[in-house]
C-alpha cells in the first residue's frame, strides 16, 4: 500500500522527501485510530482519503508561508530586518488577500454541496465522491464496489443530475433571488 500512496503523493507534491513525510503522516494517522476505519471501503481507499487531506493541508500551508532564506551566510535576523526600511515600513507590499465575502460564499457553497451529497442515496454519493473527490478511475471504482462500468456511469449520471437540481434549488436559485433583491 505504501508504494501506491507514495506515487499519489509524488504526483501532487513533486517533492520526494515531502511526499514520504506526508505518506508517513497518513499511515501514522491510520495506525493511531484504527477504529475510524469502518470497512465501508477498502483499506487502500481509506488510506488515500487520509493522504489526500494531509496533502491538501501541506498545499494550503505552502500558499500561506513564504520561506525566508538567506542567500549568503547572514543570520536570519538580518534577513528579516532587510525586508523593512529604516522607518519600519515594508519594502514591498504583500499580495492582496482577495475578497473575504467571496471566500465566505465559496465556503457556504461547499456546505450546501455537502448537504446535497448527504441527501443522495449512499451508493450514489459514494461513487460520486470516489470519482470526483478521490479522482479514482472508473475501473478502480467498479472493482471496489463490485459493479459494472455501465452501472457506474448510470450512478454517476444520476448523482450529477440530482446534485445539479439540489444546487439549483438551494444555491444558484438562492443566489439569483438574493442578487435581484438587492437592486
Amino acid at each position: 500500500m505504501r508504494p501506491a500512496l507514495l506515487r499519489f503523493a509524488l504526483l501532487q507534491l513533486r517533492n520526494r522527501s515531502l511526499a514520504e513525510d506526508v505518506v508517513q503522516d497518513a499511515l501514522l494517522a491510520l495506525l493511531e485510530k484504527p477504529e475510524q476505519f469502518g470497512g465501508r471501503s477498502s483499506l487502500r481507499t481509506y488510506a488515500i482519503g487520509i493522504l489526500k487531506y494531509k496533502i491538501i493541508d501541506i498545499l494550503r500551508a505552502a500558499r500561506r508561508e513564504i520561506p525566508i532564506e538567506a542567500e549568503d551566510e547572514r543570520p536570519q535576523d538580518d534577513v528579516i530586518d532587510a525586508l523593512f526600511r529604516a522607518n519600519g515600513h515594508i519594502h514591498t507590499m504583500p499580495n492582496p488577500w482577495g475578497d473575504p465575502e467571496q471566500a465566505l460564499a465559496q465556503k457556504d457553497f461547499f456546505r450546501v454541496l455537502e448537504i446535497c451529497l448527504e441527501n443522495l442515496p449512499a451508493k450514489t454519493a459514494r461513487i460520486f465522491m470516489m470519482r470526483e473527490w478521490l479522482e479514482l478511475g472508473t475501473d478502480e471504482i467498479c472493482k471496489e464496489l463490485g459493479i459494472s462500468t455501465s452501472n457506474a456511469w448510470v450512478l454517476l449520471y444520476r448523482a450529477r443530475v440530482r446534485l445539479r437540481e439540489c444546487l439549483d434549488h438551494h444555491w444558484f436559485g438562492k443566489q439569483a433571488s438574493t442578487s435581484s433583491g438587492k437592486s
